[in-house]
């Protein structure tokens, strides 16, 4: 008994692998070892949840004038899904009007499922599961990175005012969409310098590197910033 149990945690450790090493090589939040540890961590509360208390059982049944023990065995089990959600909002990030984390913070959470089904047994259930959280991982970001958008922020600089409107022009040609932009304006020797800070809406098959060599078509055009 003691070594299926054994197998049960290892084989929910290297499921939750798997779905870690996808993560790291996306350089996510929460890679290899945070997913091992979650679905190793959940199959062996489930574990304890089916398994842990049968001496308790053993001994106050057996005892004369004892009465009986109940204890319902989904109980550590069912706290696992409420006491993953701390960890995984700790890889939900809110930056610059944009939320990041999400999809991390959702493998977190089936990666700990996936450990619970270890646990039970339930080994098909459970690869099967994982094949489909890798498939869509990867083919929806292949799909994303073809036909999705994402928002650059870019910042620069410049001492001409009609250089910052063409720039803001030349992006809408391009169909780039200007989400907001904010320009602020200070004296450098003497000399008006606006700074601009821009947040465009882009195609993801589109390389930042595209932006970086449109800008450095403008003469006094000064790039600070661009992520």
């Amino acid at each position: 008994m003691t070594t299926q149990l054994i197998i049960r945690i290892l084989t929910a450790g290297l499921l939750g692998g798997l779905i870690g090493l996808e993560r790291e090589y996306r350089a996510k939040e929460a890679g290899f070892r945070t997913h091992f540890l979650v679905a190793l961590g959940s199959a062996l509360f489930m574990v304890l949840s089916q398994y842990g208390f049968k001496e308790v059982f053993a001994f106050y049944n057996d005892c004369p004038g004892s009465t009986d023990v109940r204890l319902d065995p989904s109980r550590i089990a069912s706290q696992v899904v409420s006491g993953i959600g701390f960890i995984g909002a700790g890889t939900i990030i809110f930056q610059k009007h944009v939320v990041k984390g999400l999809t991390t913070a959702a493998g977190l959470w089936v990666t700990a499922a996936i450990g619970m089904a270890c646990g039970s047994g339930l080994y098909l259930i459970a690869a099967s599961s994982t094949l489909f959280v890798l498939f869509c991982l990867e083919a929806m970001n292949m799909f994303m990175n073809r036909f999705g958008v994402k928002n650059v922020f870019v910042m620069f600089s410049s001492t001409s005012k009609d250089n910052i409107s063409q720039v803001i022009s030349t992006l809408r040609e391009r169909k780039m969409e200007v989400v907001s932009y904010y320009m602020t304006s200070k004296e450098d020797d003497s000399q008006a310098v606006y700074e601009v800070k821009m947040e465009l809406r882009i195609k993801k098959n589109r390389k930042r590197d595209i932006i970086l060599e449109m800008l450095s078509q403008f003469d006094g055009v000064t790039i600070e910033n661009l992520e």
